[in-house]
């Protein structure tokens, strides 16, 4: 059986000030902080993509896109068992580090499983109890603060 994998595009979104830009996303069955981002439209290109999550998500233009630097496959069930699984992309994008202001209204952004988007502080990120998405979150941040940018992508897990 071929499994239906869903292509996507996530931005590992970076201030001055080392904080991360982060997604809640309330599924039925879980809640998990994530890089902001979706799916790949038809016709569209990675960085289109981009572009449109990031003024979706948080309101977020013109964003300076840096190079893809992880990987991540997970097979889990999504939207009702459409997919089987996504297969996705991250981009390291700077930002002068704004208040998130979503374009997308609170209803459409719950239709989405979008509940909050808020920065996080490297301290936070590492003493939360939250679930992050990838796991490694804290350990890959802070290497990315370090100026570990991967050339190429790595493989990031669950």
């Amino acid at each position: 059986m071929t499994l239906r994998m869903r292509r996507a595009i996530r931005a590992v979104v970076l201030d001055a000030g080392g904080r991360i830009l982060l997604v809640r996303f309330e599924f039925p069955d879980r809640v998990v902080w994530a890089c902001p981002g979706g799916g790949i439209e038809p016709d569209e290109t990675e960085h289109a993509t981009i572009r449109r999550e990031l003024a979706e998500e948080a309101g977020l233009t013109n964003p300076e896109i840096g190079p893809c630097i992880w990987l991540r496959e997970h097979v889990i069930p999504l939207f009702g068992g459409r997919w089987d699984g996504q297969v996705e992309r991250f981009y390291l994008v700077r930002s002068d580090g704004a208040e998130p202001r979503p374009l997308l209204s609170a209803e459409q952004l719950r239709a989405e499983f979008v509940t909050d988007v808020r920065w996080w502080t490297p301290t936070e990120v590492a003493a939360a109890g939250d679930v992050f998405a990838p796991g490694r979150l804290p350990e890959l941040v802070a290497a990315l603060l370090r100026d570990e940018i991967p050339d190429p992508p790595i493989e990031v897990g669950v």
